[in-house]
């Protein structure tokens, strides 16, 4: 039971991107990218880095290789 809340951790990859303020601005540039763009790629890793921790912490010993 106490694995299950890592799950909630699964709703930053959901919810930060819908945030406006974060686009609602040209500048900073990243390599004359405007911030809207630079930043949905950004979002990429971090699903990434929150879905390996969520699968990290909520796996079983039964779903380890050769596990029962």
């Amino acid at each position: 039971m106490a694995r299950r809340g890592w799950y909630w951790l699964l709703l930053v990859p959901v919810v930060v991107p819908l945030l406006p303020f974060l686009y609602n601005a040209d500048e900073p540039r990243l390599f004359g990218f405007p911030r809207f763009y630079w930043l949905q790629l950004a979002f990429i890793p971090l699903s990434v880095v929150v879905t390996l921790i969520v699968y990290r912490r909520t796996r079983t010993p039964a779903d380890e290789p050769g596990g029962e």
